[in-house]
C-alpha cells in the first residue's frame, strides 16, 4: 500500500469502473474517488459508490467519496452535423430562442440568460478558450458576434466570459436533486461548482444538512474556484467551506492562463492559514489520457503543487476515460513521493508569531513541534471529529500523523488530509490510560511503532467528547 503525505483524488468513469482495477488503483495511492455528477444518472453514481466501498475494503484502505456537482450548464446547443468550423472575421450568432440545430452561422444556447449577461465589446471564450468571439450587439435573445479566433466548435461546448460576469446561480435544480443522491450514498465530500460568494456555499451546506439528516451524513464542502468573481471573495468563500479546489480550467479561461500559477499558490496558502483543505486540479497528467508516460512539464506541475503544500492532486479524464488509469496513479504517486522527500520541513517558521486560543488547537500544534524536534517516529491523535489531525496537517513536518478514530465516517473524511493516515480503532477504552495503552498496542500490531520508538500522542478527557483534546504525552515503546 502506498502512503504519501499528499493525497490523490481520482475521478471514476468507464475506464476505472472494473472492481479489480479500482482495487489496484487504491493500493497504488488513490485516497479519494470523485464521482462527476456532470455525467450519468443517479443509479450510476449509487452503483459506483457501492463499487468504491467494496474495492476499498478489499484493498484494506478506507477512502473518501467526493460528489462533484455539475453546476450551471453554460454551454452552446447542438449542431446539425455535430460540429462546425468557425472562420476568423466571420459573423456568428448565439441565439437563446433558436430551436433548430446550429450551423456555421449560429447556434442555440443551453444557457438562456446569456443575452442579458453580455454587452457589445465583451469577449466570449468557447471550448476552454480555443474559440474566441467578440460581442457586436445584443438583439432580443440573439447575441451577435464576430469570430476572433476560429476553429472547430462541436456540440454543447462551454462558454466563458472574459473577466467573469455570467449570472448563472452556482446551484441548479439538478444540483439540488444530486445532493439528495450524494447523501443517500453517504458521500464524504460534496464539491460545489462555480460558487461566487459565501452565500453559495452556505446554501449548499443547508441543502446537504437537510438531505443528509435521513442518512446520518454530514459531508465536508469543497468550493471549486473557477469563476473570476470568486477571486476577490476568496477569504469569505474559504471561511464558508471545508476546503477549496483550485479548478484551473474554467478559472484560466476567465482570468487568463498567466495568472493562474500565482493564484494557485495564493489559494493554497490562504486555505492552510484558515485551517481548510486545498485540492489542485485540471490537466495535471493530461497527456496520460493517451500515453503511458507523462510529459516533463506535467511532472513539474504535480511536483510544484506538492511543494506549494496542496493537500491533494486530482486526476479527471486521465482515470475516468483514459487508456492508462492505473499507470497514471502510479506515476503521480512517484512524483508526489519524490517531491515530498525534497520538501524542507520547517515548522518553526510556521509557529513564529502564531497564537492559539483554543486548548485543543494548542495541543495539536504542541504535538507537532515536540515530535519534530525529538525526531519522533509518529504523531498519534485519538480523535472523534478529526479536528485535531486537521490542525496538525496544516503544518509541514515529515513526522507521519496517525489519526485513530472509532467512527468510520471520520476515518473516511480524514483520507483527504495531508500527511494524515486515518485508522479505525473501535471499542476505545473509556479510561484514559487504558485507551493510551490500547492505542500503542494497536500501532505495534500495525507495524507503525516498535520497541524503542518515541511517539507523541494526543487525546481528550473525558474520552470520546468531540473537540475535547486536552492532553499531550510523549511515549517510548517498551
Amino acid at each position: 500500500m502506498t502512503h504519501l503525505a499528499t493525497k490523490i483524488v481520482a475521478t471514476l468513469g468507464p475506464a476505472s469502473s472494473d472492481p479489480a482495477l479500482l482495487q489496484e488503483m487504491i493500493r497504488a495511492g488513490v485516497n479519494v474517488v470523485r464521482l462527476n455528477f456532470s455525467h450519468g444518472q443517479s443509479a450510476d453514481h449509487i452503483e459506483r459508490a457501492r463499487l468504491v466501498r467494496e474495492a476499498s475494503q478489499r484493498a484494506g484502505s478506507e477512502i473518501a467519496i467526493m460528489a462533484d456537482l455539475q453546476g450551471p450548464k453554460i454551454r452552446v446547443g447542438k449542431f446539425a452535423d455535430g460540429q462546425v468550423r468557425l472562420t476568423p472575421g466571420a459573423p456568428f450568432v448565439l441565439d437563446a430562442a433558436r430551436q433548430q440545430p446550429g450551423d456555421a452561422h449560429g447556434v442555440g444556447l443551453d444557457y438562456k440568460d446569456l443575452p442579458r449577461d453580455v454587452r457589445p465589446g465583451d469577449t466570449l471564450l468557447l471550448n476552454d478558450g480555443l474559440i474566441v468571439l467578440t460581442v457586436d450587439a445584443v438583439r432580443g435573445e440573439a447575441v451577435h458576434t464576430t469570430v476572433k479566433v476560429g476553429g472547430e466548435l462541436s456540440n454543447n461546448k462551454g462558454i466563458n466570459k472574459q473577466g467573469g460576469g455570467l449570472t448563472a446561480p452556482a446551484l441548479t435544480a439538478k444540483d439540488m436533486e444530486d445532493i439528495k443522491t450524494a447523501m443517500s450514498l453517504r458521500a464524504d465530500y460534496v464539491a460545489v461548482s462555480f460558487p461566487k460568494s459565501a452565500a453559495d456555499m452556505e446554501l449548499a451546506r443547508q441543502l446537504c444538512a437537510a438531505a443528509g439528516a435521513e442518512w446520518g451524513c454530514k459531508p465536508g464542502l469543497i468550493a471549486k474556484i473557477e469563476r473570476a468573481e470568486a477571486i476577490p471573495r476568496l477569504a469569505e468563500i474559504i471561511a464558508a467551506s471545508d476546503g477549496i479546489m483550485v479548478a484551473r480550467g474554467d478559472l484560466a479561461v476567465e482570468v487568463g492562463n498567466a495568472i493562474v500559477p500565482a493564484l494557485q499558490k495564493k489559494m493554497i496558502r490562504m486555505a492552510h492559514e484558515a485551517d481548510k483543505l486545498a485540492i489542485t486540479a485540471t490537466q495535471m497528467m493530461e497527456s496520460m489520457i493517451a500515453n503511458p508516460v507523462p510529459t516533463r512539464a506535467e511532472v513539474s506541475d504535480v511536483a510544484n503543487a506538492v511543494l506549494d503544500g496542496t493537500d491533494a492532486v486530482m486526476l479527471s479524464a486521465e482515470t475516468a476515460a483514459g487508456k492508462y488509469p492505473l499507470e497514471t496513479v502510479r506515476e503521480m504517486a512517484a512524483i508526489c513521493q519524490a517531491a515530498e522527500e525534497h520538501d524542507p520541513a520547517e515548522p518553526d517558521a510556521d509557529f513564529s508569531g502564531a497564537t492559539f486560543r483554543r486548548i485543543d488547537q494548542s495541543i495539536a500544534i504542541g504535538a507537532l513541534f515536540t515530535a519534530f524536534h525529538l525526531g519522533a517516529k509518529a504523531i498519534v491523535a485519538l480523535t472523534d471529529s478529526g479536528s485535531t489531525p486537521l490542525w496538525m496537517s496544516r503544518h509541514r513536518v515529515r513526522v507521519p500523523i496517525y489519526a485513530l478514530t472509532p467512527k468510520i465516517a471520520t476515518q473516511r473524511k480524514m483520507a483527504l488530509y495531508r500527511n494524515v493516515r486515518p485508522m479505525l480503532m473501535q471499542d476505545t477504552a473509556a479510561e484514559r490510560d487504558a485507551a493510551l495503552q490500547q492505542a500503542e498496542s494497536y500501532l505495534k500490531a500495525q507495524g507503525v511503532v516498535a520497541a524503542g520508538d518515541v511517539y507523541a500522542i494526543t487525546a481528550g478527557e473525558p474520552m470520546g467528547a468531540p473537540g475535547g483534546t486536552n492532553m499531550l504525552k510523549i511515549c517510548r515503546v517498551n
